[in-house]
């Protein structure tokens, strides 16, 4: 009877594994089909005369690879950025006991349930009134922190012992040393899972940039692949190109830390 339980619970998770990556490969087929059309691809599979033309394309009708590293390095600096500051946060509310840390912290997690549209306009005043408009400092200045990176990292920090900490006073230790020696080495799965989130934040991120970037120059991946829709007509194979291409990033990262990711999973119960 169990081993019948277990097949099951793999035929369940093989079914929903192929149901998550059946849009990247019709996205794939899509892009290498000439025309890009769906009706041309029934089987799903590439029709007669697929190819890479759909990338030559893409690489010349927009400045793709300048777009491209101005998507990696905002989302580099913006994960980075997020990580020292969210790390720091973390550990005062996990380790230094200060009036109102519990309100204060509560306080803190309130502006989660604040979607970023309620926050557009009077950011973009702010910028406005900083003479920031169409610059990449405004699109990483509402990155520098995050709520939920804090309350991920707080979680993680608040499971190591604190006889670390103790044992390490007695050793002359500060508070700068035992985070930095004692607690950080010991939340790395948390820290490569908040990357993780934080960098994938930064690389979708569409609705901030359009409203604070005017320069084509300045454009993030997001934004450049908005403007292959056309008004009338849209090339879907370079559409899913650039698609792809945007996606391929992300799927690197998340290999290289899931193991990482899962031990973070493990440790705190974080579903």
């Amino acid at each position: 009877m169990g081993s019948w339980i277990g097949w099951a619970r793999r035929l369940v998770v093989t079914a929903g594994a192929l149901v998550m990556l059946f849009p990247f490969a019709w996205a794939v087929v899509t892009s290498l089909t000439p025309g890009g059309t769906v009706s041309a691809v029934p089987s799903g599979l590439p029709a007669e005369g697929a190819g890479l033309d759909a990338y030559r394309r893409l690489l010349e009708t927009l400045p793709f690879w300048r777009i491209l590293l101005n998507s990696v390095w905002i989302g580099v600096a913006s994960t980075a950025l997020q990580l020292v500051t969210g790390a720091m946060a973390a550990y005062a509310f996990a380790r230094l006991p200060f009036p109102g840390r519990g309100a204060l912290f509560g306080g803190y997690l309130a502006t989660l349930m604040m979607p970023l549209p309620v926050l557009v306009v009077p950011l973009f005043l702010q910028m406005r009134a900083l003479n920031l408009v169409d610059t990449h400092f405004a699109l990483l200045a509402p990155t520098i922190a995050s709520a939920f990176g804090v309350f991920l990292l707080r979680q993680a920090i608040s499971q190591v012992p604190k006889e670390f900490d103790e044992a390490a006073v007695l050793d002359g230790a500060g508070h700068f040393r035992i985070f930095a020696y004692i607690v950080v080495p010991l939340i790395r799965p948390a820290l490569a899972t908040f990357a993780v989130f934080g960098f994938m934040a930064s690389w979708n991120g569409y609705l901030w940039p359009l409203i604070i970037i005017r320069s084509p120059e300045l454009m993030t991946l997001p934004l450049g692949l908005a403007t292959l829709h056309g008004q009338f007509t849209t090339e879907w194979d370079v559409v899913m190109a650039g698609s792809v291409v945007s996606v391929v990033p992300i799927l690197v990262l998340y290999v290289f830390a899931q193991k990482h990711v899962i031990a973070s999973v493990a440790q705190s119960g974080l579903k």
